[in-house]
């Protein structure tokens, strides 16, 4: 297997790391020519030099080598992984290669307006946890429509989600006294042309049952109602995960201010108070927030292309497979 790059990559990268760190690393690797030739190229190839269970200790490597076919596709789609191998600094490299070298020179091709990836990750995180208010409030709206109405009278779901007779109404039957607002829409269309009822982002069709509608939005309310109160009490928080997301938006707003992100992360001290949790969550998720919208806002204005030049790095790949079975 040829190397094209190996690097230190995680905590230490990030600047992150604590004595008892373990070693990450990853890299990415030359496919052979029966590989390609076959069509038989993997994803990623993994090694780790841990033995037995449980977490690995400061002296453990995991080592995590991309295609570099796999590896151009994560930077197409702005993986936050291939983002960060791209900008890694000289001293987290361990080996390296001219074809490494002619991808960084280029790295500001995978950069557009668009990083969802980058941004999907920390909404994920935000949503994980907490709920606004204002969509609660919609929910709410909702049951307190169809209880309010009797269209619920008396409905008690058990294990064999057995109702009243009376839910059975339809939502065609009633679709234009259905409550509307914020959160709430009613003017999608399925592709069977049914009309479609949207609450919180659950969709609806107008041929259910109000008691389908109703036990949607119930779970929604609670499930919800409840992650957000453990929020307030700082319970029950993957810390490690938001820790991430609120790394991942530290970057993306210095990519967008200054075109590169550098590393270690300046705001490496942030990072690690985070993931030891000992910021209250409604903090931390209004700061990812905050720096969600700064980020959309300079997206926006910045002169980065919609989307990337796909077909740029197809003929690279192409010429670097020609020299390379040569």
């Amino acid at each position: 297997m040829k190397t094209i790059v190996l690097l230190k990559f995680g905590s230490h990268l990030y600047g992150t790391n604590t004595k008892d760190s373990d070693t990450d690393r990853k890299g990415i690797f030359m496919p052979s020519k029966e590989q390609i030739f076959l069509g038989k190229i993997p994803k990623s190839i993994s090694e780790n030099t841990k033995v037995g269970i449980g977490k690995n200790t400061k002296n453990d490597v995991d080592t995590e080598m991309y295609s570099l076919h796999y590896f151009l596709k994560l930077a197409c789609e702005g993986q936050t992984v291939a983002i960060d191998l791209l900008h890694a600094p000289d001293d987290m490299i361990l080996e390296t290669s001219d074809i490494w070298k002619k991808i960084v020179k280029e790295r500001k091709r995978f950069i557009t307006k668009n990083m969802q990836a980058f941004l999907g990750y920390c909404l994920r995180q935000i949503g994980k946890y907490s709920c606004k208010g204002s969509r609660l409030a919609a929910a709410k709206k909702v049951l307190d429509y169809l209880n309010d109405n009797n269209f619920i009278k008396d409905m008690k779901f058990n294990k064999k989600f057995e109702v009243d007779s009376v839910i059975h109404w339809k939502l065609k039957e009633i679709w234009n006294e259905l409550p509307e607002g914020e959160h709430i829409h009613k003017d999608g269309i399925d592709p069977n042309g049914n009309r479609v009822y949207e609450v919180c982002g659950k969709k609806v069709q107008e041929t259910a049952n109000l008691s389908y509608l109703y036990n949607v939005i119930e779970k929604f309310y609670d499930s919800y109602g409840e992650r957000a109160r453990q929020a307030e009490r700082n319970e029950n928080i993957d810390w490690k995960s938001v820790s991430h997301a609120m790394r991942a938006a530290i970057q993306l707003k210095e990519l967008y201010t200054k075109g590169t992100i550098t590393f270690p992360l300046k705001d490496a001290m942030l990072i690690k108070y985070v993931k030891e949790g000992l910021y209250s969550y409604k903090w931390v998720a209004g700061l990812l927030e905050r720096y969600i919208e700064e980020v959309k806002e300079l997206a926006e204005k910045s002169d980065y292309p919609e989307k990337v030049d796909r077909k740029y790095w197809d003929k690279f790949l192409i010429k670097v497979i020609e020299e390379e079975l040569k």
